[in-house]
């Protein structure tokens, strides 16, 4: 696998609990974790379909060279496997935004927020 050139990064109030959730729930694949006092210094997950995102602990207003609000992102995550993700975020008692839905240029599609807030819309499209 060729490594993602574009990493969406997302801050977490509870780290470790967004990992967990994006790596058992959804499925990302955790690649590099460096705890910090804080919770996560620091993590890279992939997406097994291509594509992966960094995360970390939130950190008190000035000392955060990044400061992203946690619950502040939405991302876009292209799966062929639609059926299964919204198999695993229902065990996880995930509520979705509604049911998924084929869209008008053919990808069936989600929405569900994680832990954190983040919005996550999830389709079979793979982009142009």
């Amino acid at each position: 696998m060729t490594h993602p050139g574009v990493w969406p990064t997302l801050r977490a109030n509870d780290a470790p609990e967004l990992l967990r959730f994006l790596t058992e729930v959804v499925g990302f694949e955790a690649t590099l974790v460096i705890p910090s006092d804080e919770g996560i210094a620091h993590a890279e997950l992939v997406w097994p379909e291509g594509g992966g995102l960094m995360l970390g602990s939130a950190r008190p207003a000035g000392d955060d060279h990044w400061p992203v609000a946690p619950g502040s992102g939405a991302i876009y995550l292209s799966t062929q496997d639609v059926e299964g993700l919204v198999e695993r975020l229902s065990c996880a008692g995930v509520s979705l935004s509604g049911p998924p839905t084929t869209t008008d240029y053919g990808s069936q599609q989600l929405e569900f927020r994680d832990p954190e807030g983040n919005l996550w819309s999830a389709g079979t499209y793979r982009g142009a």
